[in-house]
């Protein structure tokens, strides 16, 4: 492994994809569900959506397939017998409500001896958007917009998606009835959350309609009357655990944020480092890059929770309230968090991407910042400073040459952060001692950040 930073940190992002990407962990899976006596009926959603049909194509020995899935632009895969769609991501278009509809109507009027394969990656909700009756795609185009930008979490959102439509929230897996369902999914969600990956369609609902309003209420959106309407009424709640139509449901994780972390620490521990996993993470990007920074000047400065050279590696969901008209995406919006935290501390370098290559609704993954990013930009007269406060980390990376343009990657194990911090040539700070294997990562943590003596 080259001792440059920058293709350390590349080759960690890239094995957090590749552990992710349908063609190394659907197959295993696959093998292990028995062919249906009658029809095998494939549907899906998602990022992923179009690679895992393509692996699906490949890999299955159970007999003829038939089936539509639905994928964000530019996501596409070449398929012979699953027709793909794209549609839009994030907010929802009219390709994605035609698409969702038509899979609809493919799981309905099975039998007992007929398989619904579900293939579900993140992304799916929005592309897969079928509103609920009385309300209209305007409307919950609307809706989603204004979620986007108000710093709501993943989960937030997706409660107030699963109660404006007609096949999220266990309403699809409902459709498919009496068929055996197999959703095979990858997790872009904390703690893996079935109920939450693409809202979910194939799973019990433990939200009600009452979250979804208080999450409306929450954020002051201002929603289309119709929405609460809606939302006000005992018709729009989803199927709950234990309704016996998920009798025959079986949803399984193929892959997960956890296992593409892991991926990535294993790069780092070949090339010397140590690797810190902090896992899923979830909050405003600045406020998760100020963590960070902390963690970072911590382990250079006194060597604690571990000695340096370290790789500090986190993935999850952050969110961006957007307060200005700028460019730049969650990843971006952290990267930049950072720079401005560290101004140049020491040698580290760090990279934050989008593992579907996507930050946001921009061209790039994400970004990278190297020892050098802060005075770089002081020499080329770059505000660092301005552009934050306009929510404009896009420009910034730009203008440093620091974007990471991928292209669509066909996964979504969500956001991929990775932080190296060297050893320094005089050693760590005199009298520091690391922190001990049994008191625990979160204790060092909340010790880190003078939470705890």
């Amino acid at each position: 492994m080259s001792d440059d930073p920058r293709q350390l940190l590349r080759a960690m992002f890239d094995a957090a994809v590749g552990a992710a990407h349908p063609s190394v962990c659907l197959p295993q899976h696959l093998a292990k569900i028995e062919p249906p006596k009658g029809r095998t009926i494939v549907i899906g959603a998602g990022k992923a959506a179009a690679s895992m049909a393509a692996a699906v194509e490949e890999h299955w020995k159970g007999g003829p397939l038939e089936g539509l899935v639905v994928t964000r632009y530019e996501h596409g895969a070449p398929t012979s017998q699953i027709e793909v769609i794209e549609a839009s991501h994030p907010v929802p278009d009219a390709a994605g409500r035609e698409a969702a509809k038509r899979i609809l109507e493919k799981v309905q009027g099975l039998t007992e001896d007929d398989l619904v394969l579900a293939l579900i990656s993140g992304g799916g909700s929005a592309l897969m958007a079928l509103p609920a009756e009385g309300v209209t795609l305007e409307e919950k185009q609307a809706v989603n917009k204004a979620l986007l930008k108000s710093g709501a979490n993943i989960s937030e959102m997706n409660c107030v998606r699963k109660h404006l439509s007609a096949i999220k929230g266990g309403r699809l897996a409902r459709a498919a009835a009496p068929a055996r369902v197999v959703a095979l999914m990858i997790s872009d969600v904390p703690n893996d959350d079935l109920s939450v990956i693409a809202s979910g369609p194939t799973v019990p609902d433990p939200t009600s309609r009452e979250d979804a309003l208080a999450v409306i209420a929450k954020y002051r959106i201002d929603a289309p009357e119709a929405v609460l309407k809606h939302l006000s009424s005992p018709d729009c709640e989803t199927p709950k655990p234990g309704d016996a139509i998920f009798n025959r449901v079986e949803n399984i994780l193929i892959a997960t944020p956890q296992g593409s972390l892991d991926a990535a620490a294993a790069v780092a521990h070949k090339a010397g480092y140590t690797p810190c996993i902090l896992g899923d993470l979830e909050g405003e990007s600045r406020d998760v890059a100020l963590v960070h920074a902390g963690v970072a000047k911590q382990i250079a400065n006194h060597g604690q929770p571990f000695q340096p050279p370290v790789a500090i590696i986190s993935g999850g969901e952050t969110t961006v309230t957007v307060r200005g008209n700028g460019k730049g995406g969650r990843d971006a919006e952290f990267l930049l968090g950072l720079t401005l935290a560290l101004e140049g501390f020491g040698d580290i370098s760090a990279i934050a991407c989008d593992t579907d290559g996507i930050d946001g609704v921009e061209t790039n993954a994400g970004a990278m910042m190297l020892p050098d990013s802060f005075a770089r930009a002081q020499a080329k007269g770059v505000d660092l400073k301005a552009l934050f406060a306009n929510n404009d980390a896009f420009t910034a990376f730009e203008a440093l040459g620091d974007l990471v343009v991928t292209g669509p990657t066909r996964t979504n194990v969500n956001d991929f952060r990775a932080i190296l911090v060297p050893k320094r040539a005089n050693g760590c700070h005199a009298g520091a001692a690391p922190a001990t294997a049994s008191e625990g990562l979160g204790g060092q943590l909340l010790r880190i950040l003078g939470l705890q003596k």
